[in-house]
């Protein structure tokens, strides 16, 4: 028995999302093309918000830090998923099944405050726009970022250790395509109620939180709307809402999707699907969405390219 818990307590096994031979190439192609576009997406909206001088507002750096935690969600699932795909056995090991959730939970959660931060930015700028660059000041806008951070990484820590501490059964397929806690907690012998409590309370609290702030700062926002004069002022308030406003609505869409739907069997299919789509679809979309949608981005693109060919003359040159 001993020697069975050691094997099992070294890997686990994930049943992937799809056990047919002839679906695993079409799906890497498509998946790897997927990730690609997402983290070339995500690290240039990082990189073009450093480095242009007309994206250093704080809009612009709630987004560059959205674009950091969909790169490091994606990345915590995607190449995993993509060597499962061509692998023979779709194993992961005990630690880096541990390192995978702490990550993923990191970076769920800090997503869900980094876009309350964000519809609270488009509150004070459109309600208080003589006062924004003073309530909204470097020091905030850090503040903003960092509670999140922390906090997200306190919960992440503490849901890793109390599931990975507890006693795994002989059973050791995970019932997902990467490391989530609630397959893994199918998988324990010991008593699941008290980390199950935790991580519903907590899911109740980090959804019903972050969604109440963008609720209440969009509520504020059109109102401040309905009070304007001119239908300009309207439309130009709601166009720099209406990126944000359309990131919101599919990333929590997805969310209350998996919660709200009964459990059954086939829900377990139907949660795959919504996990692929936000741990790689929305990651994908939010840089597009942030870039067709926001004519600063756009006038931006051209500026970085025309000074990365200015660096690559200059480097010629030297």
């Amino acid at each position: 028995m001993d020697k069975w818990n050691q094997t099992v307590l070294s890997e686990f096994i994930l049943v992937g999302i799809t056990d047919l031979r002839e679906l695993q190439a079409p799906f890497f192609g498509l998946f790897l093309s997927i990730y690609a576009i997402s983290v070339v997406g995500n690290l240039g909206m990082v990189i073009l918000t450093n480095v242009d001088a007309s994206l250093q507002t704080p809009m612009y750096f709630f987004l560059r830090h959205l674009a950091f935690i969909d790169l490091g969600y994606s990345t915590a699932v995607g190449p995993k998923m993509l060597v499962n795909f061509v692998a023979d056995q779709n194993t992961i090991s005990y630690h880096w099944c541990a390192i995978q959730l702490a990550f993923f939970i990191l970076f769920i959660i800090s997503e869900l405050f980094i876009l309350s931060a964000m519809a609270y930015d488009r509150y004070v700028a459109i309600s208080h726009p003589l006062r924004y660059a003073v309530v909204m000041s470097q020091r905030v806008c850090w503040v903003l970022v960092a509670v999140p951070y922390l906090y997200s990484a306190s919960l992440s820590l503490i849901t890793t250790i109390k599931i990975f501490i507890s006693s795994f059964c002989g059973y050791n397929v995970i019932r997902h395509f990467y490391c989530d806690s609630l397959p893994l907690l199918a998988l324990l012998c010991s008593s699941t109620l008290e980390i199950e409590l935790f991580i519903q309370i907590c899911s109740v609290f980090n959804l019903g939180s972050s969604l109440l702030i963008v609720l209440v700062s969009y509520i504020l926002i059109l109102k401040a709307i309905l009070r304007m004069n001119t239908a300009q002022g309207r439309r130009k308030a709601f166009s720099t809402c209406g990126s944000h406003l359309t990131v919101i609505v599919i990333f929590y869409g997805t969310l209350f999707f998996m919660y709200v739907q009964p459990k059954s069997s086939d829900s377990l299919d139907a949660d795959q699907v919504a996990s692929l789509f936000y741990t790689l679809v929305i990651p994908m979309l939010n840089p597009m969405i942030y870039s067709l949608r926001n004519k600063e981005v756009k006038n931006a693109l051209p500026r970085a390219w025309r000074m990365c060919n200015q660096c690559t003359i200059n480097i010629e040159i030297k």
